[in-house]
């Protein structure tokens, strides 16, 4: 939304009132990141779109869920329909990495974490070339931050962004370290999708193919490392 709006006098001599008016919101809806240097020293703040036009160094947050009995939390990606992050985005200019954890895990499944307790795992440097349906290529340079944080909530308590997921998955991380090890062919989970106004849990199967991974990446590196923090720390 505008932070102001302009009386039609103050509006600059030539400039169509709508237009103008037009301008202003789009200002107010620019996302900007903070940008880095490879090495990760602070440069300054840009707008995301011309971030990843070119190829500008980023932070972005993976927020994953647990609860105290060892079960991890993927989402159901809507585009996809594979298990991805609990929840995942681009750390605002401004914000830090963790506000950004508490912030991206509100906005996509609806619940309030304590972030700052927040336990990070790895900071892995991605970096993905993609051509666009318009001709145009999304060049990523993200300094991905992968956190765990422990939740013990109910069912009841997610609110999720239809637009972004389908849901969540929740399984066991001894279980689903075992299946992307490939020990076994299937694990039980549970999934919890959105129907009417209520959230639903019912009990389902996962296979290997069942999650989410980018050309180059395997899925036991992308998702082991997590796993096995979410294992140790569920083990104490």
């Amino acid at each position: 939304m505008c932070n102001r709006l302009w009386p039609p006098e103050e509006v600059p001599k030539g400039t169509s009132l709508f237009l103008f008016y037009d301008i202003i919101v789009l200002v107010n809806y620019m996302e900007y990141l903070d940008i880095y240097d490879e090495n990760g020293n602070y440069l300054g703040k840009e707008d995301r779109n011309i971030v990843h036009r070119d190829a500008l160094w980023h932070n972005t947050v993976h927020c994953w869920l647990y609860d105290k009995n060892g079960n991890i939390y993927f989402q159901i990606r809507k585009d996809e329909n594979k298990l991805y992050t609990t929840a995942s985005g681009h750390v605002k200019a401004g914000e830090t990495i963790k506000e950004g954890f508490g912030r991206e895990v509100k906005e996509e499944i609806g619940i309030d974490v304590n972030y700052n307790e927040a336990v990070l795992v790895n900071v892995i440097k991605f970096i993905l070339d993609k051509l666009k349906k318009d001709g145009t290529v999304f060049r990523d340079r993200a300094f991905s931050n992968v956190y765990v944080c422990e939740f013990n909530g109910k069912n009841s308590d997610f609110d999720f962004d239809d637009e972004e997921l389908n849901g969540l998955v929740k399984v066991n991380a001894k279980d689903a370290l075992k299946l992307l090890n490939k020990k076994v062919e299937k694990v039980n989970c549970k999934k919890i999708v959105r129907v009417g106004s209520k959230n639903k849990s019912n009990k389902e199967t996962l296979i290997f193919d069942d999650f989410l991974v980018n050309e180059g990446e395997t899925t036991i590196g992308k998702y082991g490392e997590i796993l096995e923090r979410v294992i140790e720390l569920t083990s104490k």
